[in-house]
This record gives C-alpha cells, structure tokens and sequence, in this order.
C-alpha cells in the first residue's frame, strides 16, 4: 500500500515537474521531418531537442512532429518555415531546390570524396555562403541553421549486372527524381533516365520499368529492393546525402543571444548524430544484402576517376543551367579544396 502510495506521489511529481517546465519554457521550437522514428533525421532531432531544453535549463522548449502532421512536402514545410508555422524543418536539397535552386550543388557527382571530406566541407564556410544565399532570396525569413546526413551515400545498383566503369551503365533505365540535375547525371553516363515516384519504385523494379537507382544502401534495404531484383551495387558513391537544416530567421534572432548560442550549439549537435547515424545503420544493411546474395563492387581509384570523368559535363550544365550556379560552384570547389588540403596533412602527421 505504502509502496503504491509512494509510487502515486512520484508520478504526480514527475507530471508536475513536466507541466512547470512546459510554463517556464520563454521559447517554443515546432520542429518537423517529413520521415519516421528509424531515419537519421529523428535521431537528429531528439539529440538536438535534449540538448537544447537542459543547455538552456528549460527556457526553450522543443517539440517534435514527425511524419507529415504540419506539412507534407519540401515547398509546403519551407513556407510553413517562411510564415512562421514551422520554426525548423529539414528537407533534402531535392525538396528545397524549387526554392533555392542552388542547392542541387549538393547533388552534383564526385565532388566530395569521402566523409571526413564532406563533413570537414558541410561545417565550415561553404555553409555559411549557402546560409547568406537562402536568407537574402527569401527576404530573411528562412535560415539555414546546418548541414548533416540523411542515409549515406548515393551509389548506382541495378537489377542486370555488375557495374565496374561508367560504360556498364550503358542503356540502363536508372530510376530518378523529377529533376534537371539527377537526369543530366544518369544522361551523361549513358544511361536512361526514367522519373518514378518512390512508393512505385519497387514495382518498377519488379516489372522491369526501371532497373536501376542512385540510393543508399539503408534505403535500398529498409524497401526490401532486392526482393524486387535490385541485386548488384557499385559503391561509387557519387554523392553526399546532405541533410539541410532550416529555422525561421524571425524566431531565431527574437532569442537573447545567450538561447541563441544553445540552439547553434544544438543544430552542432544534430549535425554530429547525423553524421554518425548512417555509418553504423550501413554495417547491417550492407551484411543483410551481401548475405541475400547481393553483389556488392567497391570501385579502384582509377574506376572511381572514370566515373568522375564521364560525369563532368554536369558540372558545366549546372553553372549555366541553375541560378546562382556558378556562385555555388566556386563556392564548393573552394572548400573541398580547402578540406582535402586539412585532411591530408593531418593524415601525413598521424602516418609518421
């Protein structure tokens, strides 16, 4: 009895303390991805929303929406962003590309070479500029708090055969987006691009509509893909899956600069988890799909620079073709070139 009294009084207390701390909080941050609690984007959140509320002993409050409750898509969330309703959401540059076109740089193949690359890239300047670019052509409303991961990297994987060099991919129909850049990419390496919504996908692949895709290996598994017959990838990763990170600018600044500092610290935080996140889910998803009799090919470096080679013509297309392209570009090649330069003498030092 003492002991059900005793258990009573804690839960009342434990409710109490959570209702006060919901009255303290001066600050309230609707948060959103449009994913579910397996994908890197929540791991994010939930490290950032922990962090936050003790760094700043309860004076912000987060809450989380998961799934499409505030909105359903990257134009719907980012205006929701713009407005107001939404204070931080996270879109993939493909859902942000019809606002800030320029984004798609984050798309474009073998410019970053590995993750110490681009996550050396993805915490420096190069953020900063994309940041100045969002906030000047959304009239300061929509700020760009960071970049993290959202699966990896995107690799080719088909349903034919095994892909070593870019003439392999030759006559493929390689599902993509309904996008310029995407399709230049698969266009330049002699493939056929073919759009396909992605709840569709797995049929394609079934069917024969398409017989490849540019996915990462945890989204590849987590659709059961080789159950449809996508049986052969080529770890080329051609591109990073940036995660960009967005805060209504209002809410931001009407913060004393003391919370301000707690949720760029927060945002340092999320970046990390998501950095992380991927590395550890591949392990799995890779064993699951060597062990159901995948075929998983890792490039040479010489293969790797063949790809690169055949893909270049996109680069081209995207500085003549994108708004503020050129910028973006420059802006890219500055701070991978800066990156490996960091990285590689710092791999030099620990070699000797």
């Amino acid at each position: 009895m003492l002991k059900s009294a005793l258990k009573t009084l804690t839960v009342a207390a434990m409710l109490a303390g959570s209702s006060l701390s919901a009255l303290a909080a001066d600050y309230t941050l609707r948060a959103t991805a449009n994913s579910n609690e397996n994908d890197e984007d929540y791991d994010g959140l939930v490290v950032f929303k922990n962090f936050v509320e003790a760094a700043s002993n309860g004076a912000i409050e987060v809450e989380l929406f998961i799934g499409t409750q505030l909105c359903s898509n990257g134009a719907e969330c980012l205006q929701g962003v713009a407005d107001g309703a939404i204070d931080i959401y996270i879109s993939t540059s493909g859902g942000a590309s019809g606002i800030f076109p320029y984004v798609q740089v984050l798309d474009l193949p073998y410019m970053m070479a590995d993750d110490r690359i681009a996550e050396h890239v993805l915490s420096g300047d190069f953020t900063r500029t994309l940041r100045d670019m969002a906030l000047e052509d959304s009239q300061n409303s929509i700020r760009l708090m960071t970049i993290g991961n959202t699966g990896g990297w995107r690799n080719f994987a088909n349903t034919k055969h095994r892909v070593e060099m870019p003439k392999d991919l030759e006559g493929l129909k390689i599902r993509t987006v309904v996008a310029d850049l995407p399709q230049e990419l698969v266009k330049s390496l002699g493939a056929s691009p073919t759009p396909i919504p992605w709840p569709e996908l797995f049929t394609s692949f079934q069917t024969g509509v398409v017989e490849g895709s540019k996915n990462g290996i945890t989204d590849i598994m987590g659709m059961k893909f080789p159950d449809a017959g996508l049986q052969y990838v080529t770890l080329d990763g051609h591109a990073y899956m940036g995660a960009l990170w967005w805060m209504n600018n209002e809410k931001f600044l009407s913060m004393p600069e003391d919370l301000r500092r707690v949720v760029v610290d927060g945002f340092y935080a999320l970046q990390q988890a998501t950095f992380a996140s991927p590395k550890r889910k591949s392990i799995k998803a890779y064993e699951d799909f060597v062990a159901g009799g995948g075929d998983l090919y890792v490039p040479s470096p010489e293969q790797k620079a063949a790809f690169k080679e055949a893909a270049a013509p996109v680069y081209e297309w995207f500085k003549a073709n994108v708004g503020r392209g050129e910028e973006i570009f420059g802006a890219l090649e500055e701070a991978v070139a800066e990156a490996e330069s960091s990285i590689n003498s710092s791999r030099d030092a620990d070699l000797n």
